[in-house]
């Protein structure tokens, strides 16, 4: 079945299709309408492993770390574990070298057991369990970032005697920044941190460094996703070594690190903006060492947290289409994932470019929105997205920039299994995570 070319159901289109510029570098259409990714055609692999798949790129993530070690010279990168975590993107991140900053017990586990060296992890979370606090404290962790002045002698107090934690405060630096309201961290009136504009930042330094089994060393900020500019950033750092001198001149102590987050924007779609991270990492540094001299105090080491950045273009997503129809002006086609396994453009309005992969077709594109498998109207993966008009049923459609926060906020609604992971590289895939099963989910259900 293919979209009717009649009526207002499609609007034909004269551009080409869209390039594989916010694909992995290593992408290459084949012959056959196919695309390869390091040397590995999608379309075969789908048959392999079965959709929805997820391939990582992994020449592409560590091709990435190294960038950001380049634009951040001395600094610590640190990759934010909640964008995507499995136990061989730790062995990837450990080896070039990367920090790793995780959410929960659980993340924190997996990578420890995986072989991460605990004093190279940061602890955040704005809701911290004793779970949390207690995990970290004993597989020793290098940091854990405070987020409220309630959590002080809370942890304070489970750290053993004798000891000391190194800690962090998160500070709130006034600036908005982010592509959505969600995802906007650094004003006011969200949940996280402490705000410098009020006092209460500094009043919680005051706390931590009352407790003696905690040890402050620096400042945490982070301002928001998917920022695309420059000025946020030097906004936010300047008034973070504005928090820095204050509390040398009321506290007489000299604090040595400053982490200024991640949130560095990717491009989900050719044309959109993206985060320059080498102009980036050359303003951030300057900045830092202009503004510690203007202010008399020592350059403290720099922290930053990507995680979009570093696996959301080395991932690729593949469906199967199980549909296509018309309904009012639109065409609809369906696919066998959705929002199970990519809730992001019902949380966020994100937006992507799906592209048809396995046959060359000679058909004009069309305007069409691919939808998913659930009962949820919302369930909508690429809204206005252009595929040739003989899509048909069978057909296996592609979509990039999927390595970031789509598996990681994945569920098991309507009881489907999440899919698997399948790692890339000089021409040869494996399996890193396996598909879960109706096994699996029932396993969990003992009630009866």
């Amino acid at each position: 079945m293919t979209p009717e070319p009649t009526g207002t159901a499609t609007a034909t289109c004269t551009r080409p299709p869209a390039g594989l510029s916010v694909w992995p570098a290593s992408a290459r259409v084949t012959a056959h309408g196919d695309v390869a990714v390091a040397g590995v055609s999608l379309a075969r692999t789908a048959e392999r492993f079965g959709t929805p798949l997820y391939l990582l790129d992994e020449d592409e993530v560590r091709r990435r770390c190294r960038a950001y070690r380049e634009a951040f010279p001395g600094a610590e990168v640190a990759y934010a574990a909640k964008a995507f975590l499995c136990r061989a993107l730790v062995h990837w991140i450990r080896d070039e070298g990367l920090g790793l900053d995780v959410c929960s017990a659980g993340e924190l586990e997996l990578a420890v057991t995986a072989g991460f060296p605990p004093d190279r992890v940061l602890l955040h979370g704005n809701a911290k369990t004793p779970e949390d606090l207690a995990t970290a404290l004993r597989l020793r962790v290098g940091r854990i970032v405070i987020d409220s002045a309630g959590e002080i002698a809370r942890l304070a107090a489970l750290v053993p005697h004798g000891d000391r934690q190194k800690v962090l405060l998160r500070v709130v630096p006034g600036v908005e920044a982010g592509g959505h309201a969600a995802v906007r961290t650094g004003t006011d009136g969200q949940k996280f941190g402490l705000s410098l504009t009020d006092g209460s930042a500094l009043h919680a330094v005051s706390r931590v460094l009352g407790q003696t089994r905690l040890h402050l060393t620096g400042l945490h900020c982070h301002i928001g996703s998917q920022i695309p500019g420059t000025a946020p950033y030097l906004t936010a750092l300047r008034r973070a070594v504005g928090a820095l001198a204050l509390i040398r001149d009321r506290h007489g102590i000299v604090l040595t690190e400053l982490d200024m987050g991640g949130g560095h924007a990717v491009a989900h779609r050719p044309g959109e903006p993206a985060q320059d991270i080498r102009d980036l990492g050359a303003l951030m540094r300057a900045a830092l060492s202009e503004e510690c001299a203007a202010a008399g105090l020592p350059v403290p080491r720099l922290t930053v947290e990507p995680g979009r950045a570093l696996v959301g273009p080395a991932g690729v997503a593949v469906y199967r289409v199980l549909a296509v129809k018309r309904s009012g002006p639109r065409v609809f086609v369906a696919v066998d994932g959705g929002m199970s396994d990519n809730p992001r453009p019902a949380l966020y309005g994100v937006r992507y470019a799906p592209r048809l992969i396995g046959r060359r077709s000679t058909a004009g594109p069309c305007a069409v929105t691919v939808v998913g498998r659930h009962c949820e109207a919302g369930d909508v993966l690429a809204a206005d997205a252009e595929l040739p008009a003989d899509v048909r049923p069978g057909d296996l459609i592609a979509v990039p920039v999927a390595g970031a926060y789509q598996l990681s906020m994945a569920s098991t609604y309507n009881a489907v299994g999440r899919p698997p992971v399948v790692a890339v590289r000089a021409g040869r895939a494996r399996l890193l995570v396996r598909r879960e099963s109706l096994a699996d989910l029932t396993s969990r259900d003992i009630g009866l």
